[in-house]
């Protein structure tokens, strides 16, 4: 499953150490891993993540059994890592990479109440590359009846998405359990665009295609865009800062909002001049 996942058409996978794993099979796991990502036939065309477990000591053991031997091969882009209640976590990932002699970006999961609430300062730590929301553990930690319109996870998801956009992390909104539900999928994933996130967690690969299809830019969204940024060209170039597209007076937020459109469809390949050419130059 491991070396069939990269046909998945996920931008990042990630293979989990932690919950999915029995505690009795969690040095099977780490080996397993390992053999992948230090298979030279292993080399699919997206980022390669691991979720690592949450305790320091296990932390130590999953680092030991995919860092060592330093010499060989790893594909490995990220870690993630799970249940960060405080900027602190990362910092002691980092050390803990550092003595490893290894550097990875590192994905936090906010999945706690203490987690959410200390979510800017988690997006400091430099090491922090991506905000992941966790509704599914933070119900858990709250007590709350998990519901499938999210509200009594809403401020949480909101805060997380202004904490990573406030220091320029990426944004990973929390994943919909209910894999069979395609309708429930779409619903969710139109609310996490709406918010602002930048991705979202899949539990199954029926739902790559869905996420993938809701956060790339419509077709009427990238001609307003295309129009945006020529109409910005000739605004610059006659030294005006406010100018006017469609009869919508644009100005730095709507420039913004362009650019956001832009870099998605070109991430998504569907970022096209009329002439056919790449348009992001």
């Amino acid at each position: 499953m491991l070396r069939k996942s990269p046909t998945a058409g996920a931008d990042v996978l990630v293979f989990d150490l932690e919950d999915a794993v029995a505690p009795q099979r969690k040095a099977d796991a780490r080996e397993t891993v390992r053999a992948v990502l230090t298979d030279p036939a292993f080399d699919p065309d997206c980022e390669v993540c691991v979720r690592v477990n949450a305790s320091e000591s296990a932390i130590a053991a999953d680092l030991e059994g995919l860092l060592q031997p330093a010499d060989d091969e790893l594909r490995l882009d990220s870690l993630m890592l799970p249940k960060v209640d405080s900027p602190a976590d990362v910092e002691w990932l980092a050390d803990e990479l550092e003595a490893h002699d290894g550097s990875f970006p590192v994905f936090a999961l906010i999945e706690s109440a203490a987690g959410a609430l200390a979510a800017p300062a988690i997006a400091a730590v430099p090491a922090t590359d991506a905000l992941v929301f966790g509704a599914e553990d933070l119900s858990a930690d709250l007590g709350a009846t998990r519901t499938a319109d999210g509200t009594e996870v809403l401020y949480a998801r909101e805060r997380v998405v202004l904490a990573a956009a406030a220091h320029d992390c990426t944004a990973i909104d929390t994943l919909v359990t209910d894999f069979g539900n395609e309708a429930q999928l779409r619903e969710d994933t139109a609310f996490s665009v709406q918010l602002g996130y930048d991705g979202k967690l899949a539990i199954h690969p029926s739902q790559v295609d869905p996420i993938n299809e809701a956060f790339t830019p419509s077709g009427s969204d990238r001609e307003w865009a295309r129009r945006v940024l020529e109409a910005k060209q000739h605004a610059d170039a006659e030294g005006r800062g406010v100018f006017e597209v469609d009869g919508e007076m644009i100005d730095a937020p709507l420039i913004a909002q362009a650019e956001r459109i832009r870099s998605r469809a070109v991430a998504a390949d569907r970022w096209h001049g009329s002439n056919g050419s790449d348009a992001s130059q």
